[in-house]
């Protein structure tokens, strides 16, 4: 794959400044060593928050959360963090639940979910369903789902659980997500090699999360697992074009499409895993940004905008 061709100059910009605090390397690490050097990574792209939002947290049940609040907020987003299940908190994505927050005028409730492989699955859909039921009975306006890489997982795998279950749910948006696709999909071939995540990091990950025990016929770990796609709320997805998970986004649209259901996939040229932390130093990721934050704010207003 000519990646050099693909990726534009911004972008690599990017990669080598995210290398620079979080080398390839850094896999062969202890986990403790690995959620350090996470750390500082995504501390050295953090923005700061804007004045107009106000931050609290709570502990719901034993989950931590932080709340993100601007105004008199009408609906409600549940935010799930990337990282792998391994890495990341709520101080990782802090900026980003803070800009959603201020760009939609939405509230935001971002899980701090447990991590492996302290905690093997479904300790991570158990804390991210705990808060969704908490958000539920606690605020009005509906709630929509939102999170990028393996947040993205499990905002999709409390929206099936919801289904029946919790009425408020208004819509998902899941950014770059690893939904449980085979690897025999095109994109796991042309991007085993991929710059910021490659097939076998995405292995890797799964074993950790997993306690290296396959596990199948469970939406709750990958909602390309189960059999029954109807009755799902309005989907947007966005996934990096340089990204092993890519066509995973393409199976979860179809299997939503063939349920009767509404959903869009929107894939980023020349974009990378991870790009979220470059929307304020890449063109295309910027660019990006601003489509999930107006897919955020529609599906709040029960708006769907795409062509079917």
């Amino acid at each position: 794959m000519d990646y050099e061709k693909q990726i534009d100059e911004e972008t690599w910009a990017f990669i080598r400044e995210t290398g620079r605090h979080y080398p390839e390397d850094t896999v062969d690490l202890s986990i403790d060593e690995q959620r350090a050097v996470y750390n500082k990574m995504a501390a050295a792209f953090r923005k700061p928050r804007s004045e107009v939002v106000e931050v609290t947290e709570k502990t719901v049940e034993t989950v931590s959360v932080r709340i993100y609040e601007a105004g008199d907020p009408t609906r409600t987003v549940m935010y799930c963090h990337g990282g792998g299940f391994v890495v990341g908190d709520l101080n990782s994505h802090d900026d980003v639940c803070s800009e959603i927050c201020e760009q939609t005028g939405y509230r935001v409730v971002a899980v701090d979910y447990r991590l492996a492989p302290e905690n093997e699955h479904p300790a991570q859909f158990d804390d991210a369903w705990t808060v969704l039921q908490w958000i539920a009975t606690t605020y009005d306006g509906g709630v929509v789902l939102a999170g990028d890489s393996a947040g993205g997982t499990l905002s999709a795998s409390v929206a099936h659980h919801a289904r029946g279950r919790v009425d408020a749910v208004l819509g998902q948006v899941l950014i770059y997500p690893g939904l449980g696709g085979e690897h025999t999909l095109p994109s796991y071939n042309e991007h085993a090699h991929a710059p910021m995540l490659t097939l076998e990091d995405v292995k890797f990950y799964a074993d950790v999360r997993s306690g290296g025990t396959p596990v199948s016929n469970d939406p709750t770990y990958a909602p390309l697992q189960d059999s029954d796609f109807a009755g799902l709320p309005p989907t947007v997805m966005f996934s990096a074009d340089c990204d092993p998970l890519r066509d995973d986004c393409r199976a979860y649209r179809d299997a939503i499409h063939a349920a009767g259901g509404v959903a869009e996939w929107m894939n980023e040229t020349g974009l990378v895993h991870g790009y979220l932390r470059a929307r304020h130093s890449v063109g295309r990721a910027r660019d990006s940004f601003e489509r999930i934050v107006l897919a955020i704010e529609g599906l709040g207003q029960e708006i769907w905008p795409y062509d079917e």
